[in-house]
Formats: structure tokens, sequence, C-alpha cells
């Protein structure tokens, strides 16, 4: 399966790409199939049904909310977050649902939309959707929403075989062993390699113009998390505490990477906490590869375009390219879903994007771009996935800033080296895999257990 580095840099919504974004599209999908079929007329009602970590922690993750704007007809990209509210408070009030946007049909929350206690087989995020007519059902299909707002029918998840995709690219990899060799055979940077294959989708142009999108809304979420103050939704009481810290660096004075390290890091926190309050209030957000680690990546990168002087387009291009290029093996060889891996899955991988992004613009060889993120990952390994309330805020706000820290210290750590290093970083991708299945399900995406059963509420 080719994967696009626009397939791991989504813009969507909070609070979360696989129980937000991911049941969205699927719901749209669903809608859009009701149209294709020409089914839509003759639906009288449709059903959801949410299953393991979907139905587990879907409330505090909005995926009930998520799939009834996607079976409106809404998609993640483009829907405006500030109408989900009164929207969703009209259909309570009037138990009319907006079918594709299309067509008014009776919905009750409580009987058409069903969270099970039960699993299937495939992914821990399944859900099915239902659509009846007078008498009889019309359609009905289930979904997986495998990390990062990625998506798989059932028939696909059933066959056990990837989608076959007619591109061809001119440097295709499986592994980091195999990337280091076609730097090495071709004389390529990774982020060079990674915009050859990139022109299989795109032209230069499309593909410079599709990344610096991706930054702008980064740096617009990033904006927003700086202007908001207060409590974030959810009952957990959760203050914001972005905007504070803004102004406490303000103050301090223009700060200087080299004289005030501690200064430094103290804005990347900011930059990670401010996206990931946002998406903790369901804001536009870009997802990195997912949203409960969205504030890594844009930390990182707001962290070299703000102290370095000679930063440029060019380098949040290559940034994008490098980062995308391990989040491709990571997802090809392991996972980046909390619920299938915990945490690790999902902050691990980001962390090791960031570091391989940071150091591609810093001039890192190939082989040091891979140590930075094979450190990146290591050092997340057993990271569990255990939100408090089921909700994206505790410990996920922190554990991004600390994140995104740590990837800026292993690609120091890269860099100071020639390459070489003990662990390869396909072990560390294999073994990150090998941890999520050992895990018990109740510390991957389930809040049945760590810290989601171990907080003391004052």
């Amino acid at each position: 399966m080719a994967i696009s580095v626009f397939d791991l840099f989504k813009v969507g919504i909070g609070p979360s790409s696989s129980h937000t974004v991911g049941p969205m599209r699927a719901a749209a999908t669903f809608a859009q199939a009701l149209i294709d079929q020409h089914l839509l007329n003759d639906v009288r009602r449709v059903q959801i049904r949410l299953y393991g970590s979907l139905s587990a922690t879907g409330v505090g993750h909005a995926t009930d909310r998520a799939t009834v704007m996607g079976l409106m007809g809404e998609w993640p990209d483009s829907i405006d977050p500030s109408t989900i509210d009164p929207r969703i408070q009209q259909l309570r009030e009037t138990g009319q649902l907006s079918l594709a946007g299309q067509r008014s049909i009776a919905f009750d929350w409580q009987s058409d939309l069903l969270l099970l206690d039960e699993s299937l087989p495939y992914h821990p995020n399944a859900m099915s959707l239902s659509a009846f007519g007078a008498s009889a059902e019309l359609f009905t299909q289930t979904y997986y929403s495998v990390g990062g707002g990625f998506i798989v029918e059932a028939a696909e998840a059933e066959s056990g075989v990837a989608p076959i995709s007619d591109v061809v690219l001119p440097y295709d990899f499986s592994s980091a062993a195999e990337l280091l060799a076609l730097c090495r055979q071709h004389n390529l940077r990774v982020s060079e390699l990674m915009m050859a294959n990139e022109r299989a989708w795109r032209s230069d142009t499309e593909i410079r113009q599709g990344l610096l999108h991706i930054w702008s809304v980064m740096r617009e979420c990033v904006e927003q998390g700086l202007r908001h103050e207060g409590i974030l939704p959810g009952g957990l009481k959760v203050p914001r505490r972005a905007a504070k810290l803004h102004r406490s660096l303000l103050e301090i004075g223009k700060p200087n990477v080299i004289s005030s390290t501690l200064s430094a890091m103290e804005w990347v926190n900011l930059f990670a906490l401010a996206v990931n309050e946002e998406n903790a209030a369901g804001g536009r957000m870009v997802t990195a590869p997912t949203n409960g680690a969205a504030g890594i990546i844009p930390a990182v990168l707001h962290y070299y375009m703000k102290f370095n002087p000679d930063a440029s387009d060019d380098d949040v291009v290559a940034f994008f390219l490098g980062a995308a290029a391990v989040g491709i093996l990571c997802k090809k060889n392991a996972s980046i879903s909390g619920a299938e891996v915990g945490c690790q899955g999902e902050v691990g991988s980001a962390c090791a994007m960031a570091a391989a992004g940071l150091a591609d613009v810093l001039g890192a060889t190939p082989e040091q771009l891979e140590n930075a993120a094979e450190i990146g990952l290591e050092h997340n390994l057993g990271l569990t996935c255990d939100p408090v309330g089921g909700l994206v805020q505790v410990p996920c706000i922190e554990r991004n800033a600390i994140a995104a820290v740590k990837a800026i210290n292993a690609t120091q750590m890269a860099l100071r080296g020639d390459g070489n290093h003990f662990i390869s970083l396909d072990r560390v991708i294999r073994t990150m895999r090998d941890t999520g299945a050992d895990m018990h399900d109740k510390y991957k995406e389930t809040s049945r257990g760590g810290l989601a059963v171990n907080w003391v509420e004052c």
C-alpha cells in the first residue's frame, strides 16, 4: 500500500483522529453510498452501533457526535467546528436528522445510537451503520477506524489483503533498511526521496502548496490555542494553560536558543499545549499522525522556525517529508492507533517523526535521521493509552509537550554521532508492535486501567 505524506497529515477536528475524524469519515462515506446506490429517498431510519474502544471512550472522544455529523454529510476537513454544538442540540430537541444533508428522518439518540460492550475481531475501533426502509434493512456497512483518520471497510479487513494501489513509487520502501539503501544508492536525502515518491500523485507545485497549507492550519491551531482561556469541556474541569504561559514568556523578552535553552524549551511546551488544548476543545486540527499526538510535530517545527533566523518555506516542506518517511514505516510495520498498541503508537510515532523532520532540516545524513527517529521511538516504548474520563486531556496534553522536547533531544544526540547505533529503527518499530500485542486491553484507549482509574477527584 502506497502511503502519501498527505495520508499522515490531514486536516480535521478534535479531539481524536481515530475516534472523531475516522468515524465522521466513515459515516459520511456511508451517507454518500446511500446516494450512489439510489437508496436515500427510501430510508426511514438509521442506526449506529459502536464497538470496542469506540464504545468505551466514544462519548469522551465525541465519537457519537462525529458519527451523527458524518451522517448529515459533513467531512472532518471541511466542517466548521463551531456549528456542531447547535446542530446536535437541534437534533436532540427535534428528533430529526438531515441524512446526507438532503433528507430529514427521525432519529432517537438512545435507540438509534448504541454503545455496545463487545468487540469485533479485526480492530478495537469498530462501528456498524445500517439504513432501514419502511419494512426492511436497505444497506449496512461495518467500518474500522485504524488510527490517524484512516478507515477500512469490513470486506477489506476480512480479506486480510491491503488494497491494491495503481500508484507506482520510484523509491518504494517498507523498512528503514530499504529506505537507507535507496538513499545511498541514489545519493538522496530522505526528504528528496520522499519528494520523488510524492510526484507519483501530484506536481511539485501541488505538493508544496499542500504542505504549506498543512503548516498554515497548524499555525492557526497554535494561534487559537494562545487566544482561548477557561475550562476545557468534558467535566474534568481541566484549565487551559497556553494563553497564560504565552503572556509569561512574552514578559521575559525575546528568547535565545543558545543563551537560554530553558526558555526555548518553554516555548516548545507552549506550542504543544496550545495545539492539544485546541484538540481537546474540538477545534480545527491536523492529524500528525493522530490527534492525540497532534501537538508534537507542530511544536518541534515551530521551535525550528522561531529560533532559526534563516528558516524558510523550503524547510517546512523538507521537515514534513522527512517526518512522513518515518510515519510510513510506523504505520506499515506496527500501528499509529492508541486503541491497537497503546500511546506508544501515537505519541511514540509522532516523537520519532518530529525527530526525523528536524534532523532532515538540520542537515542530517539519512543514517543520522534514522538514528534520531529510533531514539525518539525507543524511549516511548510501552507507553499506555489511559485517558482519564475517556477525554484527550489527562495525560495527553502534557504528554505531547514532553514528547516534543524529547524529539528535539533525540535529534541533537543523533547529530552528535555518525549514524551508527546499537538498535535499528526497524527493530524498535517491531518491538512497538510486539509490545502493543502483549499490552492488556485496559491500557489501550478503553479508560479501564492505568491513570484512568487511579486519579483522585479533589
